[in-house]
């Protein structure tokens, strides 16, 4: 079977109802794994897995189980090899926040990155707090997460701001990847734009 093949049927299993409600789906779940490829401390399978699903999910049999987690992790080293190609990633959805931001396929994106980068908070914040902050400053807003907070709250009811922010995310992607994995670099994308 093709990757695409396995993507496809990944996807499927992802996406079903059945699974526990607090469960990624296809979308989240690509972000969380992008989250897991650029954080500077490898977070074991098994433990990255049963946080995806939250509870062990209703496998028909092993080799569904097996299929499905050995598809994850090889979603997720396809995703590592993608950004260590310097390409900016192509994220499986629309970078749009649309009408309604809470039903769009990027803010289900970034609260999976959100997920993943909680898994291991303090060590993405080690050395670069500031600028690993900076860098992820477009996923949080895309996330909404944070909206309460007083100072995403402007940019949150600022649609032309958030959007603006939002389109950011494939070069953040791509420096913080970078500024993890290839530090004594400091990649250009790393130089406050000016407007």
């Amino acid at each position: 079977m093709s990757f695409a093949e396995q993507l496809t049927r990944l996807q499927a299993f992802l996406d079903a109802d059945e699974l526990h409600e607090e469960a990624l789906d296809y979308i989240a779940a690509h972000g969380y794994l992008t989250a897991l490829s650029i954080c500077p401390q490898p977070v074991p399978d098994r433990e990255w897995i049963d946080a995806l699903f939250a509870e062990p999910p209703h496998y028909s049999d092993d080799t569904q189980r097996e299929a499905v987690e050995s598809t994850l992790v090889q979603l997720k080293a396809h995703i590592t090899r993608l950004l260590a190609a310097d390409d900016d990633l192509e994220l499986p959805c629309d970078i749009d926040l649309g009408d309604d931001p809470d039903d769009s396929d990027i803010r289900g994106w970034c609260i999976g990155f959100m997920e993943g980068v909680f898994l291991r908070e303090g060590v993405w914040f080690e050395d670069a707090e500031d600028e690993v902050s900076e860098l992820l400053l477009p996923i949080m807003v895309g996330s909404g997460l944070f909206d309460e907070q007083p100072e995403f709250s402007d940019i949150a009811h600022n649609r032309e701001l958030a959007d603006d922010m939002v389109d950011q995310i494939p070069e953040a992607l791509t420096a913080l990847f970078l500024l993890f994995n290839a530090p004594e670099e400091k990649p250009a994308l790393l130089k406050p734009r000016h407007h």
